[in-house]
């Protein structure tokens, strides 16, 4: 996570409360065991998440890299809930709760949701309809945005078409952050330049390439958020966003995936991704020197004419499909893919593929899904903004949403959320005496700047019943490892109880 200066103290400029809120749609009623359905259905298997595993995988029938035989299937972290089990009361879930909400290591302001997933009925609140700093939760939000407009299903497209002289190949940017030069790529099972290229030798027949132009003209606006602190463009937890990009802008995708735990997935990102994909993308097609230098320029309209006319498709690869994105979105918490399905929310809905226009798009989906649109104020997509603003309610309604089957395509949120003391950004939590009753049974998104911490995720109680929760701190001033027990004692006493 990235470490960044404190945020300027509220006292002098107290957030205002939130305008009148349209009244919150009454979730439907159903069986727990809708979620998991709703998880085969996708096609969703509980796999340890993290591109270092190789979760990804290939086609099915693909073989295995290693000869070693493969790690069992762990248990469905969600698997076999009781649909009879007995629901907590507001009064049993407050008396759990009350005498941990109040630690000094959460800050002076802690706003909280605990919800039922199965009737959406709120057990617990605490601030909980108040907009809050939510650091990398947002991705949540990203998520369901992204799932909704554009289907679990939907393959980013990049491009090769015929430019207007002889041999010259426009290098199309369709927003895949995911897309890698070769098999060497940081992603598993990506799509690849290497391949793109010799789709257009063989189009191009007897031509010879002799220059590469970059259009990535389908992003807008600037490539980093205003409200990004200083050192996000340089500590390697954020890039430049272009529509045009491989290995989501890392200078050394090999290096940085051999050192992916130990620098917590920072890596150093270059200053112009699209330049950087064409001139690899020169050199995949045999081109050197003078040759190999690229500028940056529009694809042709498609002519006709002899072939390869000007505009003509030459070559299309495609990302791997969304389900896939927001699984490394969420497990690893990948700013950089954040930002860019942030923007393929936007495009879905006729907003510039911008980081004003994500975020105009996302909260558009929001009202649509019946939410409460007014506790929801994003600058980006990935949650590196401290002028994000997302109430805790808001972000268990999301997960309630997608956990009671309304909506089946947002199940899909689930297969990359961290498993406490197991996976991703839980792998290391839930181990002390105090929380262990929250490893395995705890599955969320966390978030954290400085003074910023947060999370919201799914927890399933000693009866068996499942609740969402969420979280949301922005005043800490105390130690990371202490404010993250506080947080973790919190689900973790609704993971010990019945709450009854």
């Amino acid at each position: 996570m990235p470490v960044s200066p404190p945020a300027p103290p509220y006292g002098a400029a107290p957030v205002p409360p939130p305008p009148p809120r349209r009244s919150r749609v009454r979730l439907l009623t159903v069986l727990a065991a809708v979620l998991v359905i709703a998880l085969a259905a996708v096609g969703l298997v509980v796999v340890r998440p993290g591109p270092l595993a190789g979760w990804l995988g290939g086609e099915a029938g693909a073989p295995r890299a290693s000869a070693q035989p493969p790690e069992p299937d762990p248990p469905a972290v969600l698997a076999g809930l009781d649909a009879n089990a007995p629901q907590p009361t507001p009064d049993g879930v407050r008396a759990a709760l009350e005498p941990l909400v109040g630690a000094a290591a959460l800050g002076d302001r802690v706003n909280l949701s605990v919800a039922d997933v199965t009737t959406g009925q709120q057990l617990y609140g605490r601030g909980q309809d108040t907009p809050t700093v939510p650091a990398s939760v947002t991705k949540l939000a990203t998520a369901v945005a992204v799932l909704v407009a554009r289907g679990p299903a939907y393959r980013i497209p990049t491009r090769a078409v015929a430019g207007a002289a002889p041999g010259e190949v426009v290098l199309v940017g369709g927003g895949d952050p995911t897309l890698a030069v070769d098999k060497n790529g940081f992603y598993p099972n990506a799509a690849r330049l290497d391949d793109l290229a010799a789709q257009v030798r063989k189009a191009l027949g007897g031509t010879a390439p002799t220059k590469v132009t970059v259009d990535s003209s389908l992003f807008s606006g600037p490539v980093y958020e205003p409200g990004w602190d200083d050192d996000i463009p340089t500590g390697g937890f954020g890039a430049a966003i272009s529509a045009l990009t491989t290995d989501a802008a890392r200078k050394d995708p090999e290096e940085a995936r051999k050192n992916f735990d130990d620098s917590h997935g920072a890596a150093e990102r270059v200053p112009q991704p699209d330049l950087t994909a064409g001139r690899q993308f020169a050199k995949l097609l045999g081109l050197s020197g003078a040759a190999a230098e690229v500028k940056r320029g529009s694809a042709p309209g498609a002519s006709a004419g002899a072939a390869p006319a000007p505009g003509a498709e030459l070559g299309k690869v495609e990302s791997l499909p969304l389900v896939r994105l927001v699984d490394i979105m969420i497990s690893d918490s990948d700013n950089v893919i954040a930002e860019y399905l942030a923007r393929q929310v936007a495009l879905a809905k006729g907003q510039p593929a911008s980081f004003v226009g994500g975020a105009a798009a996302t909260d558009q989906v929001i009202g649509e899904l019946g939410l409460p649109a007014d506790e929801i104020s994003l600058a980006d997509g990935s949650g590196l903004s401290r002028t994000n603003r997302i109430s805790p309610s808001l972000l268990t309604d999301l997960i309630t949403l997608a956990g009671n089957g309304s909506h089946p395509e947002l199940a899909a949120i689930f297969g990359g959320l961290p498993v406490g003391a197991w996976s991703g950004t839980l792998g290391d939590r839930y181990q002390a005496s105090v929380t262990k009753a929250g490893a395995g049974v705890v599955r969320a998104k966390t978030g954290t700047l400085t003074g910023v911490n947060a999370i919201a995720g799914l927890v399933t109680t000693a009866d068996n019943r499942l609740l969402t929760f969420a979280v949301l701190t922005d005043r800490t001033t105390g130690s990371l490892d202490e404010t993250r027990e506080a947080l973790d004692r919190i689900s973790s006493a609704l993971a010990r109880c019945g709450c009854r």
